[in-house]
């Protein structure tokens, strides 16, 4: 019996164009599927960073066309491998995809985001009769439409007949809503443009094509699963989420411990175990001296890597921050994003030099020696899918502390010192008298240093590899494949 070919498509994957966690998450995924045994196949855009990284690409002699309106539009099949047998294919198109930035410059979104995103998904479905799979796996609104135009056209593609599809949500928020005047671009019927399908408020709703049509449906923690069925979670789509429940799982997101790993760590200023610390009180003296903060071993310091958006809980911390400050304690914050917020802890990093440091970029070595360097991480997210940064703090022995939602919630459970179980700290409702109560028990905690070793040995223990989570996809792709 043949193995299962499994094709996944999204907008992004590492090592070839990121932007944010779904691009390793794709890469890490697929290199842990192959492992299991199934044949894998990827499908991506062919953006400026892969025709000028160092991949060996080649030129599958494959030419198509696919329809945009009432004309054509071309694209070229280019082929790269990765792993030991995955096929990664891309799709060139230097109209749409030869551009500086994946979806936009630093000011905003490219305005012909829905044309491009048409073109790609309706080139997904080209590749796919090239070796057709038994399951094509898309993620994101980006690739969503592939799923909708497999279904409502069917005679367009007979060689895709038997086809199962999956359907990956990465946040609910990003949904690809645009103005009713594209409706053309995307040449199906006008019975599609309804509440039932992709009509959303008046707009299109690429990522509600996908939800409607997909076979199965997942989401990156089975926390979030649920709560985007919910009015206050769901971002409008929450009548959809509970409409397909039976066919809406959530897996929690794995993580690459060749790369996040202490003990292996080429950024970090001293390798370290969970049998000994002192590497991580050089990182911490390090992470000191790097934001000019006293180098204090016993103060505990916070640190924060993180997009500056409001999702992350910077509205709920900049409430918090001056309580917060009369305490015992320095933080430490790398991110960017909105302007308001980079404002705001500039001037609170001036205000508090002895205490507080900032730097507002996106630098992948600092935002490895501050998960090694920190006591703890603060992950204060109003909502969070699944979370990565604190599943990388565990395995440093850096104590999260965050909000109960979402994947931060099935990854951190509360310490308690009676029984000596748990990981972390949680806070429950968005207010900051939570989030500083929860703070207050963690420092309390760091003064006791027996159990504070206990409880990071214990977050240290944590496993959330791929190898964990990718033979529930596995699973779900043999239930869909065997009827």
């Amino acid at each position: 019996m043949p193995a299962l070919h499994v094709a996944m498509a999204a907008p992004e994957i590492s090592p070839f164009a990121k932007s944010g966690g779904l691009a390793d998450m794709v890469g890490s995924l697929a290199t842990a599927l192959e492992r299991l045994g199934p044949k894998i196949s990827l499908i991506m855009p062919c953006y400026r960073s892969v025709l000028q990284g160092s991949f060996q690409l080649e030129d599958t002699g494959v030419r198509f066309t696919v329809p945009i309106s009432e004309r054509r539009e071309a694209g070229v099949v280019l082929r790269a491998k990765i792993g030991n047998a995955t096929t990664v294919y891309f799709i060139r198109a230097d109209r749409y995809f030869d551009r500086e930035g994946l979806y936009g410059t630093s000011e905003s979104d490219y305005p012909d985001n829905a044309e491009r995103f048409v073109f790609f998904s309706r080139a997904i479905l080209e590749v796919l009769k090239l070796d057709p799979p038994d399951i094509l796996h898309a993620h994101d609104w980006q690739t969503a439409l592939s799923i909708a135009f497999l279904k409502a056209e069917p005679g367009l593609h007979p060689q895709l007949s038997s086809l199962k599809t999956v359907l990956t949500v990465h946040n609910a928020a990003y949904q690809g809503v645009f103005w009713h005047q594209d409706w053309h671009l995307l040449n199906l019927e006008s019975r599609f443009f309804t509440p039932a399908y992709l009509e959303f408020y008046g707009k299109i709703n690429f990522l509600k094509g996908g939800l409607v049509f997909a076979d199965r449906i997942t989401t990156v923690s089975p926390t979030h699963a649920e709560e985007i069925k919910t009015t206050e979670q769901g971002f409008g789509l929450g009548g959809v989420f509970r409409e397909r429940a039976d066919s809406l799982v959530g897996i929690l997101n794995g993580v690459d411990y060749d790369v996040w790993n202490p003990e292996t760590d080429p950024f970090i200023s001293k390798t370290y175990g969970p049998n000994g610390f002192l590497g991580k009180k050089a990182c911490k003296a390090d992470l000191q001296r790097t934001f000019c903060l006293p180098e204090s071993p016993d103060v505990p310091l916070v640190g924060m890597v993180s997009r500056l958006a409001g999702q992350k809980g910077f509205d709920l911390l900049q409430k918090a921050l001056d309580d917060m400050l009369r305490r015992s304690l320095q933080f430490v914050l790398l991110g960017s994003g909105e302007k308001r917020y980079q404002d705001f802890f500039g001037s609170v990093a001036m205000a508090y030099p002895e205490k507080v440091g900032v730097r507002i970029a996106f630098d992948d070595s600092l935002a490895h020696r501050i998960v090694a360097g920190s006591d703890i991480l603060l992950v204060p997210s109003h909502y969070e899918p699944c979370g990565l940064a604190q599943i990388y703090a565990l395995k440093y022995g850096t104590v999260p502390l965050v909000r109960a939602t979402g994947g931060l919630r099935d990854t951190i459970h509360q310490f308690d010192p009676k029984t000596g179980v748990g990981n972390g700290f949680l806070f429950g409702p968005y207010q900051a008298s939570n989030l500083l109560e929860a703070a207050d028990q963690a420092l309390a905690l760091f003064d006791r240093k027996q159990e504070w070793k206990t409880l990071m040995r214990n977050a240290m223990a944590a496993d959330f590899s791929w190898d964990r989570s990718a033979p529930a996809y596995l699973g779900l792709y043999q239930k869909l494949a065997g009827g």
